[in-house]
């Protein structure tokens, strides 16, 4: 038998209630699958912890968060802690200690219905973003100088080495050749006449190991435009870290909302634990009320299985996802259902249970 271990920081609003969701579906699997079992230990960190100990995590957070093969966040963010504390202090710094340099945000419409955009369809917006994560615009490097005076100056420096800009594109190209997909990087040379035009370069340099893989590129800004106008052209997408963070919201506004949006922040070389989370923000306006949509927070356990090389059950979630969605009233009223969050994850465990006896997958 695999045992997983599996660290939980629910965080805060309706971070605890969404994760609730995805450890259910992770128990299901453990019930109908007699070679994969799950540990959970729950950290209480982010903005309420803060409040109540001047601190994001423990000062010992990092070593005792190495011990374990995955993490599962649920959101971060509460009023009264300054965002660039919240990111900074949790989850940048999770990101950062744990090399988690690859950022992967699937853009996949799942259901006709769900996308704003006039004769598009599920074959239409199926793409993946792949994210440089640990550099770049957010590596934090800058100056504030003469705060406070007439003459203040702020800096802000986008960190773009070697290593970490090689090894994203180079893990793009793995990807599309892997998938016989085309692979498509957005840059901004024409103005970032350094960073960018260094990343265009390299980008360049590495396609010649990859005769094999058909290559676009693209400025930030008309990509932008064709992720709406024209989706259907992308099919894996490689970014800087402020890009990709941009470009993927658009992608979730195409796809239904942020309440489907998923995102894995991982290591590929497994050194550390990699981290899974769904990217909608903890809106505490409706925490406690138990309307909050987890099935973001579902998909990012599907992530979660395709990384453990689980792909038989990652597939499965994904298609009780898309059964789910057909069925109106058993969702969560940002997507026009009753569905409280529970009841939304007791049906979807019962679809997931259908399908794996389908496919064959219980053991």
């Amino acid at each position: 038998m695999k045992n997983y271990k599996i660290a939980l920081i629910p965080g805060d609003g309706i971070g605890p209630e969404v994760v609730a969701e995805g450890v259910k579906v992770l128990q299901a699997i453990e019930r109908m699958d007699d070679e994969v079992s799950f540990t959970f230990q729950d950290f209480p960190w982010g903005c309420e912890y803060y409040l109540e100990h001047g601190k994001m995590m423990d000062e010992d957070g990092i070593e005792k968060l190495k011990a374990f093969d995955a993490i599962y966040l649920g959101a971060v963010g509460y009023p009264g802690v300054p965002d660039h504390i919240s990111l900074w202090d949790l989850l940048l710094k999770i990101r950062k200690e744990f090399d988690l340099y690859v950022n992967l945000r699937p853009i996949t419409l799942l259901n006709d219905s769900l996308t704003p955009l006039k004769n598009k369809t599920k074959k239409d917006i199926d793409f993946l973003v792949i994210r440089e994560n640990s550099e770049g615009e957010y590596a934090g490097a800058g100056d504030w100088l003469f705060k406070g005076k007439p003459e203040e100056v702020v800096l802000q420096t986008g960190v773009f080495s070697r290593k970490g800009t090689e090894r994203i594109i180079r893990y793009a190209y793995e990807e599309a050749r892997k998938q016989k997909k085309t692979l498509t990087s957005i840059s901004k040379g024409n103005a970032l006449n350094y960073s960018m035009v260094f990343w265009d370069e390299v980008f360049e340099e590495v396609g010649k190991e990859y005769p094999d893989v058909e290559t676009y590129s693209y400025l930030v800004d008309a990509a932008s435009l064709y992720f709406v106008s024209d989706p259907e052209r992308f099919e894996i997408v490689v970014t800087s870290n402020l890009f990709g963070d941009i470009l993927t919201d658009i992608g979730a506004a195409i796809t239904g909302g942020m309440g489907l949006a998923t995102g894995a922040n991982v290591n590929p070389e497994k050194e550390f634990p990699s981290m899974f989370e769904p990217v909608h923000g903890s809106a505490p306006d409706i925490s406690g009320k138990e309307i909050s949509n987890p099935l973001a927070a579902i998909w990012s356990v599907s992530q979660m299985m395709d990384f453990f090389e689980e792909k038989q059950w990652g597939a499965a979630i994904l298609d009780a996802i898309k059964q789910i969605l057909e069925e109106t009233e058993q969702l969560t009223p940002d997507l026009g259902g009753e569905a409280s969050t529970p009841e939304l994850g007791d049906r979807f465990v019962e679809i997931l249970t259908d399908i794996a006896k389908t496919k064959g997958i219980t053991k």
